[in-house]
């Protein structure tokens, strides 16, 4: 599986997928995130497109303490939030991959929010150890 220069991805061979978003999920939640959204792609490509897709979710996670500080810093990064996490089913097994926050708010022209996107990416790289 590519492994996106925009993400921070880790995979996990031989743990099934449910198995897989259950550990994210607590994982992130180890890190104060909570998830205010989940797009279940696979469901979603089945019921509107007929396309039988291996199992993919879409989980977007938020820390609202950060959340907060990118709001106060940069009114704008509302754009740029949540947090996805992608969790996908592989051929062995599972594979979470999450939006590096460096590179998200590398659009930014704001060196107010370079540091918490810093902050985020680390607690996030967390997250993947943790899985």
């Amino acid at each position: 599986m590519n492994h996106p220069s925009y993400g921070l991805t880790r995979e996990f061979p031989g743990v099934k997928w449910a198995d897989a978003v259950d550990r994210a999920v607590s994982a992130l939640k180890t890190e104060g995130f909570g998830i205010l959204t989940r797009i279940d792609v696979h469901e979603v490509m089945k019921a509107k497109l007929g396309v039988d897709l291996q199992q993919y979710v879409i989980l977007g996670a938020c820390n609202p303490v950060l959340a907060h500080q990118a709001l106060t810093g940069e009114p704008w990064a509302g754009l740029l939030l949540p947090c996805n996490v992608v969790v996908a089913e592989t051929d062995d097994g599972a594979a979470v991959s999450i939006a590096s926050p460096k590179a998200m708010f590398s659009v930014v022209n704001n060196p107010q929010v370079a540091p918490l996107a810093a902050d985020v990416e680390q607690r996030l790289l967390l997250v993947l150890q943790r899985i």
